[in-house]
């Protein structure tokens, strides 16, 4: 049983305590816990020690007994007694927006609902309607929540499976008999979506190889297996696929399975108009066609390796995986005219950053620290404006005491600055929640949508673009609001917000949070040809999130984005007069 393991079951004693009204300050205490153990650097064995569990924040020593009877037996019976008093579906009421523990507490009580299955049988009886405190419009919204849910079930953001992703792709690298792996497919092209999960292994005992994989801890159950392809479903929901092929596949099995189907079918053209067939296991020459009355002489086929001798052998550049989405890349490989996309080890600093003082989960201090621990040489911090009262937003006193924070940590920082921002929220009328005074006081702005989100789209382009146009603001902030496989984007006319940044010189983001990874990267071509600068930003409320950089800049990969073209990629030196830059024009 790991932390993430532990942390989830503590978050869920805090929900059926919340069903069953209990004391706010118990129900908190268990969430506080569950944050605290996120964070906790130790390793498991350690939360078998009361002693060490109860030295971390957050800990008693009611929570540390049950914490170390989860680890040493995989169970607690605490949990297990309260969630007996639930029907087993009731927890799936939490994963629709707009559900919390209130609403599901009257609908159970009330209408006996316990499942999405009923409550979507409520809605469509108007019974839900008719309860108190409800209305049509909500149960107008539950219904389209529904609706979403179906429609997006199977597919899972990066974030819900990177993590057992990489672990299992680890683990099977580790076997003694693989030769080489490689996660291909959608998750390999960096899409936002992705539904399933292939893995491509060379090996020369492709059965011990199948059995590491379906006997894999995270495999929850086996849906096929063959002596080349087996297919498995991850605790996490998401099929994923192995195939086993030998060395000398390997090229063509990455290659085709990592796709997509409209650059597989341009690299198969190409193969065809050199006598050539391609497929998932070859390159060779194409069978004589007796139709034919004189067949052209077939290039010899040349040795492939890898991945790049089969690009170069029809004549083209190496094409990362990222840009493998038939959308110009073939015209560019073919004219050398492919440009060095930005990476990961690119990345200097970072901005749009939250701390304890509103909704983050860690001090100024120890943002810094992990920065640090990152490489990194500088770190913004944005914590929320007044208006987020959910957020715990700054007022103007309480955003004046963190930039005097900040500037005393500075003093004893060495190769290492915080930038004292603020994500301001940009109100109906595209006036932001702080008067100019106070933002002149910044190093930076960070601009936000966090509210009405039902305007037209002409409402709300204009509201953006007027936040754009203060001098104040440095960046636009998740530009079109979505939350992937949750919320749809608001109405935004994305072209006329990408001219308005191009003019008064603001950067617009690639918010890094997986469930976000916003601005989509089918607009970054636009903005890159208006000479719109992006900034890759990982929105963390909590340290080990600064590590989500990862999926932002495979966003910008993927937008055809390089180092040029990403203003986080600057060093301390130089991003320190870029951000005047505005406010000076």
């Amino acid at each position: 049983m790991d932390k993430a393991t532990i942390a989830d079951v503590l978050d869920k004693i805090a929900t059926l305590l919340e069903l069953k009204g209990e004391n706010p300050f118990k129900i908190r205490a268990y969430t506080n816990a569950a944050r605290s153990l996120e964070t906790f650097g130790g390793n498991i064995a350690d939360l078998r020690d009361e002693e060490t569990l109860e030295k971390i924040p957050g800990i008693g020593k009611a929570i540390a007994a049950k914490i170390k009877e989860l680890v040493e037996t995989g169970g607690l019976k605490f949990f297990e007694d309260l969630r007996s008093e639930f029907p087993a579906e009731i927890l799936e009421l939490f994963s629709l927006p707009g559900l919390g523990a209130k609403k599901i507490k009257a609908l159970y009580e009330q209408l006996q609902v316990s499942s999405i299955a009923q409550l979507q049988a409520a809605c469509e009886t108007g019974r839900v309607a008719e309860l108190p405190g409800f209305g049509k419009t909500t149960q107008e919204k539950f219904c389209r929540a529904i609706a979403d849910r179906t429609k997006h079930s199977g597919s899972f953001h990066l974030g819900m499976i990177a993590v057992e992703a990489k672990t299992l792709e680890a683990d099977l690298r580790a076997q003694p008999d693989v030769l080489q792996v490689c996660i291909a497919g959608s998750y390999r092209r960096r899409k936002e979506i992705v539904r399933d999960l292939d893995f491509i292994v060379a090996t020369s005992a492709p059965a011990e190889i199948t059995a590491a994989f379906i006997g894999h801890p995270l495999v929850e159950s086996i849906i096929a297996q063959g002596p080349t392809k087996s297919s498995v479903r991850l605790r996490s929901g998401i099929q994923c696929d192995l195939r086993v092929v030998t060395t000398a596949e390997y090229p063509f099995a990455l290659n085709y399975f990592t796709g997509s189907k409209e650059h597989n079918i341009v690299m198969r053209n190409r193969a065809q108009q050199r006598g050539w067939t391609l497929n998932e296991y070859r390159l060779g020459e194409a069978p004589l066609d007796p139709a034919a009355k004189k067949k052209k002489a077939a290039a010899k086929v040349p040795e492939i390796r890898d991945e790049a001798d089969l690009y170069h052998a029809v004549e083209l550049d190496y094409i990362p995986p990222e840009l493998r989405e038939n959308c110009g890349e073939f015209e560019a490989a073919s004219a050398k005219t492919l440009p060095r996309l930005v990476e990961a080890e690119n990345l200097r600093g970072t901005f749009h950053c939250h701390t304890n003082a509103s909704d983050g989960h860690n001090s100024l201090e120890e943002m810094a620290a992990a920065a640090q621990e990152l490489g990194l040489q500088y770190l913004g911090i944005a914590d929320h404006s007044r208006s987020s009262i959910q957020a715990r937003g700054l007022d103007a006193a309480r955003l004046r005491v963190q930039v005097a924070a900040i500037r005393k940590l500075n003093r004893e920082f060495e190769n290492f600055r915080l930038f004292a921002g603020v994500e301001c929220d940009v109100l109906r009328d595209g006036s932001l929640d702080f008067d100019d005074e106070l933002l002149g006081e910044l190093d930076y702005v960070v601009a936000s949508v966090h509210s009405a989100f039902t305007l037209s789209e002409a409402d709300m382009t204009r509201r953006v673009i007027r936040a754009m146009s203060n001098p104040h603001v440095t960046m636009l902030a998740h530009p079109t609001g979505r939350l992937l496989l949750k919320r749809e984007p608001y109405a935004i006319d994305i072209p006329a917000i990408i001219e308005a940044a191009a003019q008064t010189g603001t950067w617009i983001e690639i918010n890094a949070a997986p469930k976000r990874l916003d601005l989509d990267w089918r607009w970054w071509p636009l903005a890159k040809e208006k000479g719109v600068k992006c900034v890759i930003n990982p929105d963390a409320h909590r340290t080990e999130r600064l590590q989500e950089l990862w999926f932002g800049v495979g966003v910008a990969r993927k937008g055809w984005l390089t180092k040029a073209d990403v203003m986080n990629c600057l060093p301390l030196a130089k991003i320190e007069a870029e951000l005047g830059r505005k406010r000076a024009l």
